[in-house]
């Protein structure tokens, strides 16, 4: 109990700090050691792994999530709606030697965890009630190691972190959902593991959860025609409103992002986009006027502000991408091409995503209520 107070005290204070505009990130490196010891009430050392024993000595069954340590958060519940978000990728230090899949306690993992859910997982505080499980991810190095395209990598993420993602919907819905509408949403390795759900868990083990679903927002990990094919019980989004199985997502990059990596682990072929400013999926363009503010860390002062005019949006209809052209704030890696958004997909739109949130909440509720 004493580690979930602590996470939702951590998560309360910097997720109300964001709705004012500004926050000063209040644990550094070394701050988050030692939350992270206070959490587990000891300290964690993780032996070094070389690259010819990578596969982890990780029990088969799932991660007990009866087990409140095992949520990074539970809310007290003041919405109408839930959202089940997952957070992206948070191994990064010392990755090559690192197992393919972590421990759910990890203490890296768990510490970029929370670091997410504060610049993404928030957006939706205002209008649900977030449910967001710790579970054991893919190491970056898999990805690095083997120099795998997105269907690849979906296919290690549909092991170890399927088992836990798959275990953590079953308690939610089984003790937390009461029989509420609900949101499912990630980012990167959230959002493909949000695909993996949607494809597999809602669509075949569970459809009578699917009447429930408002909207999946797998964002920052692509939705190909192809998928959408093969499941036809979902939608794309077509527009700001739209609701009942629709999907919402894009990836961000700069137009000549394209021509150096046509694909990715997080880019396939045939992917779909929506205009995460104007929510129209041809190429209307978004001026960054119309942006209802980005949400970005400022390097020197450890602060995330609300830049206004910082990014503009337009669809590439033949990529499936979201262009943005205002400004060269990139996360250049041979992941994601050299001049990808991939770090910022929710920053870049936050507020505007926020108010999206609402108006398909809002807009689900005003139908229901007919």
């Amino acid at each position: 109990m004493k580690r979930k107070l602590l996470y939702l005290v951590l998560t309360t204070f910097v997720s109300g700090a964001v709705l004012t505009g500004c926050y000063q990130m209040p644990f550094d490196a070394e701050s988050y050691e030692a939350l992270l010891q206070a959490l587990s009430g000891q300290a964690t050392v993780q032996e070094e792994v070389s690259p010819e024993a990578q596969t982890p000595a990780l029990s088969e069954e799932p991660t007990d999530y009866s087990e409140e340590s095992h949520w990074m958060h539970l809310p007290e519940i003041t919405k109408e709606v839930d959202t089940f978000y997952i957070y992206p990728t948070t191994l990064y230090s010392d990755y090559q030697n690192k197992p393919d899949y972590c421990a759910v306690d990890d203490e890296e993992m768990c510490a970029g965890a929370i670091d997410c859910y504060v610049k993404q997982g928030s957006v939706f505080e205002e209008s649900t009630n977030v449910f967001a499980p710790f579970y054991r991810q893919t190491n970056i190095n898999v990805a690095e190691r083997e120099q795998i395209d997105a269907a690849e990598y979906e296919e290690y993420c549909n092991r170890i972190p399927k088992t836990d993602i798959y275990a953590a919907l079953d308690y939610y819905f089984e003790n937390y959902n009461n029989g509420c509408p609900f949101i499912i949403a990630g980012h990167s390795q959230g959002s493909c593991m949000t695909k993996i759900a949607l494809g597999e868990y809602f669509s075949k083990l569970h459809p009578e959860y699917l009447k429930r679903l408002i909207v999946a927002y797998p964002i920052g990990f692509s939705v190909t025609k192809d998928w959408l094919n093969e499941h036809p019980e979902y939608t794309f989004a077509e527009g700001a409103e739209d609701t009942g199985g629709v999907i919402v997502s894009w990836n961000t990059e700069s137009p000549a992002n394209g021509q150096s990596c046509p694909t990715s682990i997080v880019k396939a072929e045939g992917a779909v986009a929506i205009n995460p400013i104007n929510w129209k999926r041809d190429d209307t363009y978004a001026e960054a006027s119309e942006n209802l503010g980005s949400h970005i860390e400022n390097p020197e002062t450890g602060e995330y502000e609300t830049l206004m005019n910082y990014a503009d949006a337009q669809v590439d209809t033949e990529r499936g991408t979201v262009l943005v052209t205002t400004n060269d704030n990139f996360t250049p890696t041979d992941l994601f091409g050299p001049e990808s958004f991939h770090s910022l997909d929710y920053d870049l739109f936050y507020y505007n995503l926020k108010e999206n949130v609402k108006t398909r909440v809002d807009a689900w509720l005003a139908e229901q209520s007919e």
